[in-house]
This record gives structure tokens, C-alpha cells and sequence, in this order.
């Protein structure tokens, strides 16, 4: 049945949230198969933790998806990235449901966002219907499962939030994912904190040799260390019916039989997820492309995934005592690996230091920070890192080193040139460039021109170098040809690609009526449907202009016809 308003807001309104209870028959599953995951809620992902579930769809697109519950559609939001095709609904309970990376709306919703999207002519549409507007029952199909925006291939991501937008594990609502399978741990690494501390006569950091057990747990050969001392783990987990590798549910720490922090991914906010860098050891991932879980907490971390800490989660060894120190790694069904290390308390007289940077440029995570080289200024806004350190900074050309990206950040800073060297015509053509791989291929950074100056808000470190785009946008037709009969075609594609900065917009018209042209980024294709029904005539005169993002454009012109 169909909540009337009146009944639909009474109950949005009545049931509070004591969220530690979260009720286990009230959503149903988004498909109509075995759910079986991809990627798991709180997975360590770049810059942010994962906000739900993504399900498996059979390796294909088009799977029927259903509304988990009765509700109302509150968002819908249509972007290239991201979340690609995206539908929000709200439901009495206060919480909402989120269907993502969809390949096409039901056929009223689709009526709906198209109809918006030609109002503004355009393709990325962000709506909030009324709460009248678009009501739907639980188990009512909603959407078809898809791979649009930042998808990696077809699967629908799932995601349950509180009133407060917060994400919420939707396994906690009795979503079920059979597991019977342990969670993996495959890397262990010690931490000396501090001058006075290290390990195996060491103040470096460490990796452990990692010893398998017969019953799944994990040991390590002894260690002998001194002082103040954390570990991080990499640690997986996998579910019965797929390979991947997913997050887990819940991380312990002991220290001889005393709890030393307790990590649970049952639910974040998004205003903390980038703080992600801050759990992982980020240099590490940014050279060896692993996420080591840091098993203790340091300054200015303020995720609030941490329900209990002793000391942050660091643990003192004193000289000449035998200590153990445990990890449980758990997933959301229970099943648990165990990590033991046994620890020799051992003072030394000689140890071996970590290296240690040092430059002519002191960052104060807690200041302005301002580097100025010739006609180049990037500004630091306090709180930009996360600690004090020397910045690796020079200039060449117009090519700056800022440090290596293995220092997190988190706020955006700003990279200005000053361009009044160059002439006119060239200085309308200069883009910003984040270098970026072995080869060092320029990645467009969002560029702004103010008179003679030219800036970029970015929130990498790495190189960046003043780049001139010259080249305009190519434009190629995929399924047709001039003057072809397109009378059984149900779609016209089109295939766009820019070598320099990067396509910043596009427009189509038919017969000089704008049309609906979806862009998937990850083929460079523009697809309009003629179930559209814009044009009525036999002949018809398709123009399509693509532009980059320093302003250079290309127009493609042909003529078909349809009876």
C-alpha cells in the first residue's frame, strides 16, 4: 500500500533514534539473488572508508532493483562520476536507502529525471522530490542495476544512513551474507615511537615475519624491543561465495590479557572519511600500495571508529620482561583470526636510528604556511596536515616539486602561477598539471584565471607543472555514418576524447533541439536514446560540440534520416 502524507510524516517523525538498535525485519534485499559482495561496508577504499555494500550482479547490467522499503524518493542524482545514476529513498523510520551506479531509473522515474534533464538541459541533474511526489512500496522496482559513474564493473552499491546521513553497515539490519570463512591477515609491522624505543636493536619501523598456524591463526618469530611501540596490520576478509578481498567488522588489541583498543566499522560519518589516511600508514600505501591498519591512535585523529583505547593503543615494554600482545580480527559474522606476538623486554646501548628528512622548509601543521620561488606561491591553511615535518620543495621552469605525496592531507591548499610573462593568445591555453606515474602524464587539476594569475585548490602533494593545451577535442561517430537511414536504430553513439586538459562539456542538438546525451567517461561514449521522442522529421541535422578545459572546441556535423 501506498502511505498517504499525512501518515507517511507522522511516522517519519515518531521513531527516534537509540541506534544502537537496528531492526532486523524491516528492509528487505535490494536484488533478487544470492547476494553475494564485492566490497564490504568500511573497506579501506583511497581517501575515504566504504559507505555500504557493493552487491555482485552476475557480472552483467540490468538486474531488476527493488525498494527495500516503503518510503518516499527523496535524491535522485545523475553525475558522469562517482555514483553515476544514484536514487535516495527515505523511509518512516527516519533512515534511507541508497541504490547506485544504476543503468536506468523504473519507467516513472525515469519519465521524472528526464524531464528534469531537458528542463536544464543537461545531463548531470541533482533533484529532491517532495515528499508527495514520488512514493514507492517495499519490494516495488525502482531502478535496473548498472555500471555508471565510478564503477568498476556491473554490481549496485547499497548503502542504509541514519537521520544524520550517517552510513551504517547494512549487514546490522539483517541483510545476510553467508561467511564461514576466516578473515586473512597477511603483513604485520612494529612501530618504535619515539628516540628511546625500538625493537631488535632498530628505531625503524619493522615488518615482522609472519607465521601461518594450522588453525588459521597467526604468529610471529619472537621480538625483542624496548620502550613505546604500536603495530599495524594488513587484514582482509572473505566471504563464502567470492574471492574478493573485503574489509572486516571489528579489530581488538591485547596486551597481556588487557584490552588496548577496540576498532568497530559498524558505522562513520562522511565529514570524517577522508580521515582514513590517518588510520592507515599512508606513506607506506603510497610506496607499497598496502594499507597497513594502525593499530594505534596518533594526534588529531578523530574517527570515531575507535570505541575503547589504553594509551592510545600503544604498549611499554620495560627491560627484562616477557610479554605478549594479541590482535583479534573479526568479521561481521564472528569468525575470528588471532594474531600473537611474544615480546622480550631488552634494553640496548647501541641501536640503529630511523633517517630522517630535512630541508629549508618547515611545514607548522597548526599555521599559514606560505613557499614562494620566482612567480610560483603555494599557501598552506592551518590544520592542512596533520603533523609538523620538512617540506621537499623546488621549482624548475614551471615544474614544482612538493614533496613527495606520502604525507596525507587534509584540506585543500593552492598552487598559484603568475603568467604575465606569456602572451595573450598562449595564456589563455595554460592549465594546471598534477605529474603523476612513472611517466609523469599530466592530470588536469580544476584551473581558475584571474588577469595575470593562474591557481589551482588541490589537496595532493606530488609535482605539478604549467601546461599549454593547443589541441582540440576529437569527435567520431561509433554506429553510424553522413546521410545514413537510421530508422530501426534505438541509440546514436558517439565516441569524445581530449589528449590535453580533458573534456569539460559537451552539447547536442537535433534539427537545433537540444537532445539527452549520456556520457560514460570510462569508454569516452555519448549515447542518445531515440526513445526519447525529441524529433519527429524524416531528415534531421545532428550538431554536437565538445569542449576541453581551457576553452578549445570541436563541432561535428552530420545528416540522417528516420521515418
Amino acid at each position: 500500500m501506498k502511505f498517504t502524507l499525512p501518515i507517511f510524516l507522522f511516522l517519519l517523525c515518531s521513531f527516534g533514534f537509540s541506534q544502537d538498535y537496528y531492526p532486523k525485519d524491516y528492509f528487505g534485499n535490494p536484488l533478487d539473488v544470492t547476494l553475494v559482495l564485492s566490497g564490504s561496508f568500511a573497506e579501506l577504499r583511497s581517501n575515504h572508508f566504504h559507505s555500504g555494500l557493493d552487491i555482485k550482479t552476475q557480472q552483467r547490467e540490468g538486474l531488476k532493483v527493488y525498494a527495500a522499503a516503503s518510503g518516499y524518493v527523496s535524491r535522485i542524482k545523475i553525475s558522469h562520476f562517482g555514483y553515476g545514476k544514484a536514487l535516495y529513498i527515505t523511509h518512516p523510520n527516519g533512515y534511507t536507502t541508497v541504490y547506485a551506479h544504476l543503468q536506468k531509473f523504473s519507467p516513472e522515474l525515469e519519465a521524472y529525471i528526464k524531464k528534469v534533464q531537458y528542463e536544464k538541459e543537461s545531463f548531470e541533474v541533482e533533484v529532491f522530490p517532495n515528499t508527495q511526489d514520488l512514493i514507492v512500496e517495499k519490494g516495488e522496482v525502482i531502478a535496473y542495476s548498472g555500471n555508471t559513474g565510478g564503477s568498476g564493473g556491473p554490481h549496485l552499491h547499497f548503502e542504509i544512513r541514519d537521520n544524520e546521513e550517517r552510513p551504517i553497515n547494512p549487514m546490522l539490519f539483517g541483510i545476510d551474507i553467508k561467511d564461514t570463512t576466516l578473515p586473512v591477515i597477511k603483513d604485520v609491522y612494529v612501530y618504535p615511537t619515539g628516540l628511546n624505543s625500538y625493537v631488535n636493536k632498530s628505531n625503524e619501523k619493522q615488518k615482522l615475519r609472519l607465521i601461518s598456524l594450522p588453525n588459521g591463526d597467526y604468529t610471529v618469530e619472537n621480538i625483542q624491543a624496548f620502550g613505546k611501540i604500536g603495530f599495524a596490520i594488513e587484514s582482509n576478509d572473505r566471504q563464502d561465495l567470492a574471492y574478493n578481498n573485503n574489509g572486516v567488522y571489528n579489530i581488538q588489541t591485547f596486551f597481556n590479557g588487557n584490552k588496548k583498543i577496540d576498532i568497530d566499522f559498524k558505522r562513520f560519518s562522511f565529514d570524517e572519511t577522508k580521515h582514513l589516511n590517518r588510520f592507515i600508514d599512508y606513506s607506506h600505501y603510497k610506496t607499497d600500495k598496502q594499507r597497513l591498519q594502525k593499530l594505534f591512535i596518533e594526534p588529531k585523529n578523530p574517527l570515531s571508529l575507535y570505541k575503547e583505547s589504553d594509551n592510545q593503543g600503544y604498549i611499554m615494554i620495560e627491560d627484562s620482561t616477557s610479554s605478549v600482545y594479541k590482535v583479534a580480527v573479526k568479521d561481521f559474522k564472528n569468525n575470528t583470526t588471532w594474531l600473537t606476538i611474544n615480546i622480550e623486554g631488552k634494553k640496548e646501548q647501541d641501536i640503529k636510528l630511523k633517517d630522517s628528512f630535512v630541508s629549508s622548509y618547515y611545514i607548522y601543521a597548526d599555521k599559514t604556511n606560505e613557499l614562494v620561488n620566482k612567480n610560483i606561491s603555494i599557501e598552506f591553511y592551518p590544520d592542512t596536515f596533520y603533523d609538523d615535518f620538512y617540506m621537499d620543495f623546488s621549482v624548475s621552469n614551471d615544474t614544482i616539486k612538493l614533496h613527495d605525496d606520502i604525507i596525507p592531507v587534509k584540506k585543500h591548499f593552492k598552487i598559484t602561477y603568475d603568467i604575465s610573462k606569456y602572451n595573450s593568445p598562449d595564456a589563455d591555453k595554460l592549465y594546471i598539471a598534477r605529474l603523476v606515474g612513472y611517466y609523469k602524464y599530466p592530470w588536469y587539476s580544476n584551473t581558475t584565471k584571474e588577469q595575470n594569475l593562474i591557481y589551482t585548490i588541490t589537496d595532493d602533494l606530488g609535482t605539478y607543472a604549467l601546461i599549454a593545451d593547443l589541441i582540440e577535442p576529437t569527435i567520431r561517430p561509433i554506429n553510424f555514418k553522413d546521410g545514413q537511414w537510421l530508422s530501426k536504430y534505438r541509440y546514436l553513439k558517439l565516441k569524445i576524447d581530449d589528449e590535453g586538459s580533458g573534456i569539460s562539456n559537451y552539447r547536442a542538438t537535433i534539427n537545433g533541439k537540444w537532445v539527452l546525451m549520456e556520457y560514460d567517461y570510462k569508454t569516452k561514449t555519448l549515447t542518445y536514446d531515440f526513445n526519447d521522442k525529441i524529433i519527429t522529421d524524416t531528415k534531421n541535422n545532428l550538431k554536437l560540440i565538445v569542449t576541453d578545459n581551457v576553452g578549445n572546441n570541436s563541432t561535428f556535423e552530420t545528416t540522417f534520416y528516420r521515418k
